[in-house]
């Protein structure tokens, strides 16, 4: 969120009160295309009316209060919204349900009925907000939206709604508005010349390349956004072609050295020594990127751990967590200091970064606690609260959520985070382990526009919560919660978790590991395979409708690993061999058509059948598309290797991350065509290095980062037991052609 483009207020619980301004009686919340807007209409602002009282008992409502209806059937709420014109329009209702009926409701709109009987799921309390969205049919001007209640109970209570109109009608996700990213890589005797296709240019968009300001092909490139000039050197430039209209000239984004890489210098904290006397400093983890500032090019974050983070099964003090964020140029933008009540270590810390509120830049969500200071100094809650005890764990005291701006690392809300940690051992144990284990994503629930995804447990009890930004306000959307959903969700849970449209409806569901719920917060499916390690999601069968999940699992009475469909349907199983500690899927031999499947205790390499079809790779780590065909590489540790033999990639003087997992920083596809970058820390953690391929393609993929499913996973790529991102479309080299991006930009 670029900060001069409008003011936005900050709001924390009353334990953590860092600023609040009044809600006006319609607030334009964000811009969401060329003249659609979402206004907000607070339920105790005339011309609303309520059927009932206008409360304020209970927190987390937006404005001054809530309508709180009558219990009764026809009590209603009623709000007067204006359309920009006559269509089609999304309404967000806010409420909040603590009982554990379903308060069904009619929804009326100019009187006429668009829903009935439509369910206002439980939130789990009163002072538990969610949002339920509809699209309903609007007339130019006033409109009446009405909510009668249709049980006794009448309604739950009402905070606002907010309307999205406009004459553009959405076509697809919001996505990044990205630059060409032009990348000049040395290859052999020449440069190869990269660049983005990208998903708002026509498919048919051809390109010419420039160096020092003349031409260098001799007709525009309608094949593969790559060209390998082998005549020379200098300052190269790209143009998009369309229709024989020559576009203005892209510049350069990073030129790398002749070995390949180009380094992006960073600052690294200073150690520190715990309570107990222990010393420790720091390393660079985990990473993400985002667009901080809008102006079409990446910026880079990175979570410093320090030496003594500890797995949650480890005793221990920590030092403190940061996470940093920088310019391709070195020059660091801010610090974000998650204080001594934020342990450190791979299940605790989870951060997203996303343009939450589709408004051109990018902002930063992570759980907070006391004494967090933001990238611009702020404390959330109390600066001298050390809820730490004698073994390091922090089982006591506030937890939060905070969404910070990206441009600066202001923090702008905080709320408090869900689910609570309760009692300690309700989650599986009394000392602080599966309490603790977190995880994150970022998903398009609605279709359009991205929701965050926190998780709490998945060894027992397993929730997930789901989060909007408008702008100003976090906003609990919904909550997945074993405990009522059923106790055959118990223990279902990965390491990590996915993000893909599982059934087709154009909105992304979640895997949770063993199961999968729906963009609406109800489940899909589960396998009840249970627990497991790694986990992968994507058309991995091309031949059958819809994507498929990978992954090995822990429990000695159940298979090692499987594949199942998008139903949940298993494809195959291999039988059980107690803790299979890792898994991939990926297209790695060009001879087998889709993918294929390996784990550390199951033989072999495996096809969709689950035949064994040759030896597995020599790793069971991480991936990347990196020479020109369109069969995967292997990336593991600070290598990257083709299938079944030869290395494409040694990376010098630096290091793998998180131990035996030996993860790079990030894999993404940064800029250039759609091939992935890699990004390992220097072994003196005094940069952040970054390889890009030296080889051509003859394949033309949009950039993968327009690609919803894979742009989330790079989103979701840091949390806890990091896994490879997969987009949505199967890759090969069987495959002529591949589906263009359907995206809106901001």
């Amino acid at each position: 969120m670029n900060s001069s483009r409008r003011a936005r207020r900050l709001r924390a619980p009353a334990a953590a009160f860092i600023g609040l301004v009044a809600a006006a009686a319609a607030t334009l919340a964000a811009t969401t295309g060329a003249d659609a807007a979402t206004v907000r209409y607070e339920a105790e602002n005339a011309p609303a009316v309520c059927d009932g009282t206008i409360d304020s008992n209970h927190s987390g409502y937006s404005g001054s209060g809530f309508c709180n209806t009558s219990n009764a059937s026809g009590a209603a709420a009623q709000f007067t919204v204006n359309a920009a014109s006559a269509g089609t329009a999304t309404v967000a209702i806010r409420y909040a349900h603590g009982a554990t009926d379903s308060r069904p409701a009619n929804i009326l709109v100019n009187g006429n009925t668009v829903e009935s009987a439509s369910a206002f799921s439980a939130t789990g309390a009163w002072n538990t907000w969610s949002t339920k969205t509809v699209t309903v049919p609007v007339n130019a001007g006033s409109n009446t939206v009405r909510l009668v209640a249709s049980a006794a109970a009448g309604l739950p209570n009402i905070d606002y709604v907010e309307v999205t109109d406009g004459s553009t009608a959405q076509t697809g996700p919001i996505m990044e508005d990205l630059g060409r990213g032009v990348t000049v890589v040395p290859s052999g005797g020449g440069n190869l010349v990269s660049w983005r296709l990208l998903g708002t240019d026509a498919a048919n968009t051809a390109f010419n390349v420039y160096r020092n300001g003349t031409l260098l092909n001799g007709s525009p490139i309608t094949g593969a956004t790559n060209y390998l000039d082998t005549g020379g050197s200098g300052t190269y430039t790209v143009a998009a072609v369309n229709s024989g209209t020559v576009g203005s000239q892209s510049g350069a984004e990073a030129v790398f050295n002749s070995s390949g890489y180009k380094d992006i210098p960073i600052q690294r904290p200073a150690g520190g020594t715990t309570p107990s006397g222990e010393a420790y400093t720091y390393s660079a983890n985990d990473m993400s990127v985002g667009d901080l500032d809008g102006d079409g090019q990446y910026e880079y974050l990175v979570k410093w751990d320090p030496s003594n983070a500890h797995d949650n099964s480890h005793s221990g003090y920590t030092g403190n967590v940061y996470i940093d964020a920088y310019e391709l140029s070195g020059q660091r933008l801010w610090r974000i200091d998650l204080g001594r009540n934020i342990r450190a270590g791979a299940h605790y810390t989870q951060f997203q970064v996303y343009d939450y509120d589709s408004d051109g830049d990018a902002e930063i969500a992570m759980k907070t606690a006391d004494a967090t200071v933001s990238g611009t100094g702020q404390v959330i809650g109390s600066a001298s609260a050390d809820h730490r005890n004698s073994s390091g764990y922090i089982l006591t005291g506030p937890e939060y959520l905070t969404i910070f701006n990206g441009a600066d690392g202001a923090a702008l809300d905080t709320i408090n985070y869900q689910p609570a940690r309760g009692n300690v051992s309700d989650w599986g144990d009394n000392y602080g382990n599966r309490v603790d284990r977190f995880l994150a994503g970022t998903a398009y629930l609605d279709g359009q526009r991205p929701s965050m995804v926190f998780a709490r447990g998945y060894y027992t009890r397993s929730v997930i919560w789901t989060v909007d930004f408008n702008g100003t306000d976090l906003v609990s959307r919904w909550v997945f919660d074993s405990n009522s959903a059923g106790s055959q969700y118990t223990g279902q849970g990965a390491h990590s978790l996915s993000v893909a449209d599982m059934n087709g409806d154009g909105r992304q569901d979640i895997v949770y590991g063993a199961m999968a719920v729906d963009s609406n917060g109800q489940a899909l499916w589960n396998t009840r395979f249970g627990h497991g390690d790694a986990l992968h999601v994507s058309d991995f069968v091309p031949s059958r409708a819809g994507q498929e999940v990978f992954m090995p699992h822990e429990s000695g009475s159940q298979p090692s690993s499987s594949l199942n469909g998008s139903n949940g349907a298993i494809l195959f199983q291999t039988p059980a061999s107690g803790d299979n500690g890792r898994g991939v899927a990926a297209n790695v031999l060009a001879s087998n058509p889709g993918a294929e499947y390996w784990s550390l205790n199951v033989n072999g390499l495996l096809n969709a059948s689950g035949a064994n079809i040759g030896a597995k790779p020599a790793s069971t780590n991480f991936l990347s598309w990196w020479d020109g065909d369109g069969e995967r590489e292997l990336l593991d540790g600070t290598a990257i290797t083709n299938y079944p033999s030869g290395t494409l990639l040694s990376g010098s003087g630096v290091a793998s991350n998180n131990g035996t997992k030996a993860t790079p920083g990030l894999s993404a596809d940064l800029f250039g065509d759609w091939r992935e970058e890699v990004i390992w820390r220097t072994s003196d953690n005094s940069a952040l290095r970054i390889y890009a391929t030296p080889s051509t393609t003859s394949l033309r993929i949009a950039t993968l980062m327009h690609d919803p499913q894979y742009r989330v996973a790079i989103a979701w790529q840091n949390t806890a037991y990091n896994q490879p991102p997969h987009p949505s479309f199967y890759i090969g080299s069987d495959v002529t052609s591949y589906p263009f991006p359907s995206i809106t930009t901001p």
